[in-house]
């Protein structure tokens, strides 16, 4: 077994390495964008963010949904269900020692397909666009996780 610091140093960890801190701070972004739909929508959960806008019944107005701001938080929301398991899973993955062509194309894949899945929930495109690129996004990650449990693991 190699040691760990060799599997670090590998090209295919350096690649999960990349393509992981990829999607965080895609993900991280969301957090801004929805910052940017509350503000601009006047559309807030807590009576205290509504303090720049107003207080006592004038601020309540401001307490309330918005669906552009409700659509942006579901796409989080999305993210958050996908990039998670695949930053477990994809370390899993690429400390067994994959060929790195490989790794390459599942974290390209996903990456490729959580931007263009974002893309499609906040213009938004029509369907089957956001749900084919959730589709792969998903695929990648089962791939993985059936390499890992086939070659990898003791079952």
């Amino acid at each position: 077994m190699a040691e760990l610091s060799q599997l670090i140093d590998s090209e295919v960890f350096l690649a999960y390495a990349t393509y992981t801190t990829i999607v965080l701070l895609k993900m991280m972004l969301m957090s801004v964008i929805t910052a940017y739909f509350r503000m601009t929508r006047k559309a807030f959960s807590n009576p205290e963010d509504t303090a720049t806008f107003g207080k006592g019944e004038n601020a309540k107005k401001f307490l309330r949904t918005d669906p552009d701001v409700e659509r942006v938080r579901r796409g989080h929301l999305n993210d958050l269900e996908n990039i998670v398991p695949f930053i477990g899973i994809g370390l899993l993955y690429a400390l067994s020692g994959p060929a790195l062509s490989t790794a390459l194309l599942h974290f390209r894949i996903f990456v490729g397909a959580r931007i263009f899945h974002t893309i499609a929930y906040l213009t938004p495109l029509p369907q089957p666009c956001r749900g084919l690129s959730w589709a792969a996004g998903y695929a990648v990650t089962i791939s993985m996780a059936y390499r890992l449990l086939t070659t990898g693991l003791y079952l």
